[in-house]
């Protein structure tokens, strides 16, 4: 995948941004968080209203990408290890670029998007172990969403990368 932000990435970037070209990818984990239904777990964004997303973070130095994984997981959702099962993971990393409207400002602009590792994980809680008033909190609200819901919710320049994954993993979704 060549990032859904490639071709924004041909505009300017905002200023003090450095040439997206010369910058890495940042290396991020995510969940697709699925319950009995095989809805998909999805949460509001504290810093954009409206949208929405999967958990996700980045790779801390010594973690696998399974391991950062599952504490994105609880760091943003309280949602353990044994509330979940594992059930799959794509080959390969998946990549987005970001807008550049964005470059500069995020990550301390040493990043020109992110490269990432999705999970498919079985949730086998409740709805009310789910917990998003964390320490840090990611998300305002919380919902189980279909895939086409989710994919309509996202922000553009993630869209791909949504549909990519979400493709992966739909013999499991609603």
């Amino acid at each position: 995948m060549t990032g859904a932000g490639a071709a924004a990435s041909a505009a300017a970037p905002a200023p003090g941004a450095a040439d997206p070209a010369g910058l890495p990818y940042r290396p991020c984990a995510g969940v697709v968080l699925v319950n009995r239904d095989g809805r998909i777990f999805a949460g509001e964004r504290t810093d954009g209203p409206g949208t929405w997303q999967m958990p996700q973070g980045g790779i801390d130095a010594g973690e696998t990408p399974r391991q950062a994984a599952l504490r994105e997981l609880r760091e943003e959702t309280g949602v353990t290890p044994d509330l979940v099962r594992v059930v799959g993971r794509p080959h390969g990393w998946v990549t987005y670029d970001l807008p550049p409207e964005l470059l500069g400002r995020v990550w301390g602009g040493r990043y020109r998007g992110q490269r990432q590792k999705w999970f498919l994980c079985r949730f086998l809680g409740r709805d009310d172990q789910i917990a998003i008033d964390t320490d840090h909190p990611e998300f305002t609200r919380w919902a189980w969403l279909g895939a086409d819901e989710l994919i309509g919710a996202i922000v553009p320049f993630k869209r791909p990368v949504y549909v990519e994954v979400l493709s992966a993993f739909r013999e499991h979704l609603a």
